[in-house]
């Protein structure tokens, strides 16, 4: 079993950043895709960013392509979500999420083996 644990979310203002960082424990991190899915209220999880298992492959949603950045650092067992101009558009929970697979295929909250707890980001106008 893998244990993801989120932090690092919060209120901003819009325009604003904040980094969301997962750590994981439990069995070997380094063997699959990891990602960052969210949802708003009332709203379906959405994929919103993934790594692949040596960082070398990066995939974002349309919506936050330019703005947020995916890390790992598979000797910290953790991985990053920068995220830059911050809108209220981007309010909602965060979740990290394993796959034991090299990539979420079709960017699916089902491909997903692992969640966290999710953290909660709130962008104000």
């Amino acid at each position: 079993q893998v244990q993801l644990v989120e932090s690092g979310g919060g209120l901003v203002q819009a325009g604003g950043s904040l980094r969301l960082s997962c750590t994981a424990s439990g069995r070997t991190f380094t063997n699959g895709a990891m990602g960052w899915f969210r949802q708003a209220p009332g709203k379906e999880r959405e994929f919103t960013a993934q790594i692949s298992r040596t960082g070398g492959m990066k995939y974002y949603a349309d919506s936050v392509k330019g703005r947020f950045a995916i890390s790992r650092d598979n000797a910290k067992n953790t991985v990053y979500l920068q995220m830059n101009s911050l809108k209220p558009a981007d309010t909602a929970v965060y979740y990290c999420a394993a796959t034991q697979d090299s990539y979420f295929w079709k960017g699916a909250p089902d491909e997903a083996d692992y969640w966290g707890q999710g953290t909660q980001v709130t962008v104000s106008s």
